[in-house]
């Protein structure tokens, strides 16, 4: 008797997607893409078990929610779906090293991407042919981002607001209406135009029974008052100095000067001066700017990374995360210093009800920890360990990636040397737009994957003679503990800093971090004599895996 096996349904998921920006030529809306996947899915036999919506964000990276729920569910085991539609692959993705990137990780699970108007196989043709649509689908990105911007610089140069907040001090209103589109303009908004003016004249002035103020102090006066930010929230300094150098306010509001993607300063060439009603005289303007350079006031002192003082700049409040600052106090013993909360000093306990602590009593503690716990051969080897096994899972994942990374500039060089051939033999002219664009893409994945490799081989030549002995955590343990001490007293602020990046004093406890990776660097440059100190660091970190330990 035969028996036939039955028929395995492919289940499908659908991602739909539209931008923030302008819709692209080939755009579609959200009803019309799921109308189309429905039909799709229906035409294939596929079981349609879950559909992602991402409505208004951009392709070209992934911070995307929608986007990172369904590669989740993806990449898990066992996966909620076999097949993810999409309408074109630039609604999954328009950069083509990242779109390349996830359909890999997809194609691991188990999991295919399919496009309904782009189909396409899975032989090296057809994935070289996807490639190419996803080059050109970045290419239009990046083309429809400069002409936007262009539009944007042109629009702010005329006088009107290109949307997003607008400073405080001014609202958004209708200005004059060009087809279908309302232009927009800036004007004073009267409810908190006058907590502007008042910020100035506590800069210059004072409040009339005492000196001008300092942008602490400021901050002080209108939290003190109860005088809101526009959102109802405290002032802090950074609010008020961004108000005290603000172009707008003297009728200069400053377009396009960061890059969108990584917020970096923009050149003075590509930034657009907009043109709105002026809210400060720029004689007063100007005498702000005048006091602010003489106090040279910074957000990041230079003494938290360069001064004496051995926890500024490490040592933050429990409670609301604000740095802790030093201040000067008297008792029975005459004169001392301690830590202090930031915030509290700022905005006093409305703002935080962080405790102080004496600096030579902190000082003391977190060194004499550092010594008698940490820096101990059995914890630190404890520490080390799931350290250095990380470390070799790397590199072997680096090593898949190198080879994976040689097959992709051997693949292109050898298509490389197809077009070269039929150009050469007469099948294809090198005067054709089409193929010189295919040639420039194909040189620029080689280029990028060979430098790509080069990093990568780098790292392992680096990192790859590092062997961890023993008798180096002993020499670590026995150096390291004892040039935190300075002779006749006092602790060394640079070693110290080499093993703890971040202190926080809470009530009833103080909690010392630091990095796992910084204690491999401080134990490879102890066996080879050299200094064990490095720069201080400015993120929060990892070595505190069990609070028992280092309390």
């Amino acid at each position: 008797m035969n028996i036939q096996s039955p028929h395995i349904v492919q289940r499908a998921a659908l991602y739909l997607r539209v931008s923030t920006t302008r819709q692209a030529e080939h755009d579609v809306s959200i009803p019309d893409q799921r109308k189309q996947g429905e039909s799709y899915c229906a035409s294939r036999g596929y079981q349609l078990v879950e559909t992602f919506v991402e409505a208004g964000a951009s392709a070209t990276n992934d911070r995307r929610p929608e986007f990172q729920r369904m590669i989740e569910a993806g990449t898990s085991k066992p996966a909620p779906f076999d097949v993810v539609v999409v309408h074109r692959f630039s609604r999954f993705f328009r950069d083509h090293f990242e779109l390349e990137f996830y359909v890999r990780k997809l194609a691991k699970n188990g999991v295919k991407l399919v496009s309904i108007t782009q189909e396409m196989g899975d032989d090296p043709m057809h994935v070289m042919m996807r490639q190419i649509m996803a080059l050109f689908d970045e290419y239009q990105s990046k083309e429809n981002a400069k002409h936007v911007l262009r539009a944007m610089n042109e629009n702010a140069r005329q006088g009107f607001w290109n949307g997003a907040r607008p400073p405080i001090g001014y609202r958004v209103v209708a200005a004059e209406q060009r087809g279908s589109k309302i232009k927009k303009k800036l004007e004073i908004d009267p409810l908190h135009a006058e907590t502007v003016r008042l910020i100035y004249r506590l800069f210059l002035e004072g409040g009339g029974t005492s000196g001008p103020k300092g942008v602490m102090a400021i901050a002080t006066y209108l939290n003190e008052r109860r005088m809101f930010t526009r959102d109802g929230g405290k002032w802090g300094l950074a609010q008020i100095h961004a108000i005290l150098t603000r172009t707008t306010y003297i009728g200069e509001h400053r377009f396009n000067t960061r890059s969108f993607k990584n917020r970096e300063r923009k050149p003075e060439n590509e930034v657009s001066i907009m043109a709105v009603p002026p809210l400060i005289e720029r004689e007063t303007f100007d005498a702000v700017q005048a006091r602010l350079k003489s106090r040279n006031p910074m957000l990041v002192p230079a003494r938290v990374t360069s001064g004496p003082t051995l926890l500024t700049g490490i040592c933050f409040c429990a409670k609301c995360g604000g740095a802790m600052t030093l201040r000067t106090g008297k008792g029975n013993g005459g004169q001392y210093t301690y830590y202090t909360c930031s915030t509290k000093a700022r905005q006093g306990k409305v703002g935080c009800e962080g405790r102080s602590i004496r600096m030579d009593k902190l000082d003391h503690l977190v060194a004499r920890h550092l010594e008698e716990r940490l820096l101990q051969p059995k914890r630190l080897e404890t520490i080390l360990s799931s350290l250095l096994d990380r470390r070799q899972e790397r590199a072997e994942r680096r090593r898949e990636h190198l080879a994976d990374l040689n097959r992709r500039i051997t693949e292109t060089d050898q298509r490389l040397g197809r077009l070269y051939d039929a150009i050469e033999t007469g099948v294809a002219a090198l005067d054709d737009t089409g193929l010189k664009d295919r040639i420039a893409n194909l040189k620029a994945i080689r280029d990028q994957a060979a430098a790509d490799a080069e990093r990568i081989r780098a790292t392992l030549d680096s990192s790859g003679h590092r062997a961890v002995t023993p008798d180096m955590i002993d020499a670590l343990s026995e150096t390291a503990r004892s040039s935190l001490r300075i002779e006749g007293g006092g602790y060394r602020r640079d070693h110290l800093r080499a093993f703890a990046q971040r202190v926080e004093v809470a009530d009833d406890e103080v909690r010392i971090m630091g990095r796992k990776s910084d204690l491999f660097q401080s134990l490879v440059a102890a066996s080879s004599g050299e200094s064990a100190a490095f720069a201080v660091r400015s993120s929060v970190l990892k070595w505190r895996t069990r609070q028992d330990s280092n309390l």
